[in-house]
């Protein structure tokens, strides 16, 4: 059973999206910190499918299909996966549509064969995942900067186990976490 991997940026202050009206800029001076893109460009290509909610599809089939390197490679030749309940356009090659219960169809795509499911989140889509107890592993991606307010990842209190923290020389953080292990009885 392959795992679902939720790849989501937050700000230092645990905000997932900004407050209305300010920018999302996520990575901070992402593209002058080498460390920084080739970790993206590993975390990327290690997916044996991308998953997404559909207004993250859109954002991202707008841009990578036009961009070049290892990260648009690993976005454009892994399989996408864009959960959607209305009908969506699907330009982006490879691209397959789960329009039913998100649990059931998170559980259909984890008992297929292949690479770990990489769900990449818009807010509302991560939320969905980590309120229906769906994911196995967080990358959680963190900024240098506060937004004072916005969308936080959790609404409720979810315990989870530090497995790895790698920082970058212009000071994002990349924190990956996963289930806790089971209480024994």
């Amino acid at each position: 059973m392959r795992p679902l991997v939720l790849r989501q940026s937050l700000s230092l202050d645990g905000y997932a999206a900004a407050p209305a009206g300010v920018r999302d800029d996520f990575f901070f001076e992402y593209d002058e910190d080498e460390e920084f893109v080739a970790h993206m460009a590993t975390v990327l290509g290690s997916a044996g499918v991308h998953a997404m909610g559909a207004r993250t599809y859109r954002d991202m089939a707008g841009y990578w299909p036009f961009q070049e390197g290892p990260e648009a490679d690993a976005m454009n030749s892994i399989p996408k996966v864009v959960f959607s309940r209305s009908p969506i356009d699907t330009p982006w090659e490879t691209t397959t549509v789960c329009s039913g219960d998100l649990a059931t169809e998170v559980a259909r795509l984890k008992a297929q064969d292949g690479g770990p499911i990489l769900a990449h989140g818009g807010v509302r889509f991560a939320q969905a995942l980590v309120r229906a107890d769906l994911v196995d592993e967080y990358h959680l991606l963190v900024g240098p900067f506060a937004h004072g307010g916005g969308s936080p990842l959790f609404t409720r209190l979810t315990r989870l186990k530090l497995i790895d923290v790698r920082s970058f020389p212009k000071g994002n953080l990349a924190l990956t976490y996963s289930r806790p292990d089971p209480t024994p009885r």
